[in-house]
């Protein structure tokens, strides 16, 4: 592998994205995640969910979903929601809708999971995610979008 490039995580498509978390040791995405690039890293795999959604998963599916990505240099969180309607996913410019299910996880393990490098389920099974409202939701909400495979 080349020399290790942070700002990739920022500007690398879904495919790249998968790849390069599945190549990268924790420690490293942890390190970039506190960096200046982690608003960036986050507002790009959010500003790609719902070209990624795939309704016909969604069903009747009718929810506001808050992300909710712990760790910030600052020791804070960044909350962003996706709101999926009518077959349809809109990422919303502010966190003030009624969540039917809010996800709490830290940054390492949402890149994992958004790259299909990690397993939802086994880390809400050991407390690295924290699920809150409708846990049907939670079980399906990975499928409604189109996640790298492994």
């Amino acid at each position: 592998m080349s020399e290790f490039d942070p700002a990739m995580f920022a500007s690398a498509d879904t495919t790249e994205l998968a790849k390069l978390v599945k190549s990268t040791p924790d420690a490293k995405i942890a390190e970039v995640m506190q960096s200046d690039l982690r608003g960036k890293v986050l507002d790009e795999v959010f500003n790609r969910m719902p070209g990624l959604f795939r309704p016909e998963k969604a069903g009747a599916t009718n929810a506001v979903v808050h992300w909710n990505i712990t760790g910030r240099p600052d020791g804070g969180t960044d909350t962003y929601e996706i709101v999926i309607d009518n077959g349809t996913c809109q990422l919303s410019p502010t966190a003030e809708g009624d969540p039917r299910l809010s996800l709490t996880l830290g940054p390492v393990e949402f890149l994992k999971i958004v790259s299909g490098n990690g397993n939802p389920m086994m880390m809400f099974m050991s407390g690295k995610l924290k699920a809150k409202g409708d846990l049907g939701l939670a079980a399906q909400v990975a499928s409604l979008f189109d996640i790298p495979k492994r």
